[in-house]
């Protein structure tokens, strides 16, 4: 079964089954969430929960890492976690920004910390 996956009709499949999972659920957001003021409370609750996740699942992934992440080393881990704290609160607290710049971080420091 391994090896069907690493064929482009494998990829293919596991890449629709994703998007059928994955895009009905962002289209009902998406239709939901347009009548939500991005001024109310609701809106920065909402903000702040994804946040949060974001958050937490970062963390999890550095701390208890998955098999490749697992090979680096805790200082460049480190080094990935403080760097995309710090960029996220430079940038504004934009999420997105402080997760780019944290993972380029980790890959500089892996290359150098390993």
């Amino acid at each position: 079964m391994a090896e069907g996956i690493n064929t482009w009709a494998g990829f293919g499949f596991l890449l629709a089954i994703a998007l059928l999972a994955h895009e009905p659920w962002r289209w009902l957001g998406l239709y939901l969430g347009r009548r939500v003021s991005v001024d109310g409370e609701l809106f920065q609750w909402i903000k702040a929960v994804s946040t949060a996740l974001v958050s937490a699942l970062v963390m999890r992934l550095m701390l208890f890492p998955p098999e490749g992440l697992g090979e680096m080393s805790l200082a460049a881990r480190l080094v990935g976690i403080v760097a995309g704290v710090a960029v996220f609160w430079i940038a504004g607290r934009h999420v997105a920004i402080g997760v780019a710049g944290g993972t380029i971080a980790l890959f500089f420091a892996g290359l150098v910390l390993g």
